[in-house]
């Protein structure tokens, strides 16, 4: 049975960014379930990054902080940090409404895109999403611009409110220095209109790829420059993944956990 156009898909950026880095390796982790060895560091830093997260979540619902703070000086002097230098955080008032790990959903085609923003600030004629990053080495702007984070985030917003692109704004904290710094993003219509049509011409490609590869058993293709950017290019070019999986994985894809890029 033919998925497309019975059940919507669920998506979110990290998948965005992985089918714009690399087809093959979307298909290997999402549909072949052919995951990677953990990284035992990574996986440290990133149980840091959740604590953290879980802090500014109940630090926003009023709820104890002190067991936490208390149990990791490190996240205690992060937390102290990013209070003294987020302006934002310090807006309370009854003209604002915030809510951490505030969730949107919108659908495309046959795709429904989530986005959950780590606090979502609206203002009566501002939106401000603020985004917390828990490793220690910055991304350049022009990077973080071009990343399906901050390009999605800022469209669904768009799409899902009443505010303007021009009334929409994304910042980026980077956490773990000495001293916390941030990359604000200003929306704009001319990048609203861009993205949506980067977004729709993706997501073709894909509905075109999933069919293929459920009906035809064609693995997913590479990029016309992937030889020059992908660091997966030439694992996948020396051999092809013949090995297919029932299509409750083609249906599951959006239940399983998001990837770094």
């Amino acid at each position: 049975m033919n998925m497309l156009g019975q059940n919507l898909i669920r998506l979110s950026q990290s998948h965005l960014n992985l089918l714009s880095l690399c087809p093959p390796k979307f298909q290997q982790i999402y549909l072949d379930c052919l995951g990677t060895i953990p990284d035992l560091r990574r996986q440290e830093s990133m149980k840091w990054g959740s604590q953290f997260h879980l802090l500014m979540q109940q630090r926003e619902l009023t709820l104890p902080i002190e067991s936490l703070l208390e149990s990791d000086r490190e996240l205690e002097t992060t937390f102290k940090a990013l209070i003294e230098n987020a302006a934002e955080l310090g807006i309370n008032n009854s003209d604002v409404w915030r809510e951490a790990e505030h969730c949107r959903t919108f659908a495309q085609n046959n795709f429904v895109l989530t986005v959950i923003y780590d606090l979502l600030i609206a203002k009566t004629d501002r939106a401000i999403i603020l985004d917390w990053k828990t490793y220690r080495q910055p991304q350049k702007a022009t990077k973080l611009a071009h990343n399906w984070q901050t390009r999605l985030y800022l469209y669904i917003l768009a799409e899902t409110s009443e505010y303007s692109p021009e009334q929409i704004e994304m910042t980026y904290w980077f956490v773990k220095p000495d001293r916390p710094t941030s990359v604000t993003f200003q929306y704009s219509e001319l990048q609203h209109r861009q993205t949506e049509q980067d977004l729709l011409h993706l997501l073709t490609k894909l509905e075109t790829w999933l069919h293929d590869y459920q009906e035809r058993q064609i693995d997913f293709p590479h990029l016309p420059d992937c030889e020059a950017k992908c660091p997966y290019y030439q694992f996948f070019s020396s051999q092809t993944y013949a090995v297919k999986q029932p299509q409750e994985w083609l249906e599951s894809i959006g239940k399983i956990d998001e990837i770094s890029i």
